[in-house]
């Protein structure tokens, strides 16, 4: 965890976890509510912008087709294809 007590996420205490902060300078903005950090290698401490990707909580289980189609045009909106992964190459082989 890193110092940061100016963070949205440093709410009990003033640090932030590092892949956190990574991801957030990546993206170039906070994380909003419902967003989190995978590491593809599953390492907790590689908090390199290759290993990380951003994920959302998606819909709850049986969501209605009209409700569906209306997250995910919303998703679409949201992240318009720049911010759902943080690797810069594509190619994940090397992980």
């Amino acid at each position: 965890m890193l110092r940061a007590p100016e963070h949205p996420r440093a709410t009990s205490s003033p640090y932030v976890f590092e892949h956190i902060l990574v991801a957030g300078s990546v993206i170039g903005r906070y994380l909003v509510e419902g967003e989190s950090v995978h590491h593809l290698n599953g390492m907790r401490d590689d908090n390199r912008p290759e290993n990380l990707e951003l994920w959302t909580r998606p819909q709850p289980v049986g969501v209605r087709v009209h409700d569906a189609i209306e997250w995910a045009r919303y998703i679409l909106d949201r992240y318009d294809g720049t911010e759902m992964n943080l690797i810069s190459n594509n190619d994940q082989s090397e992980l």
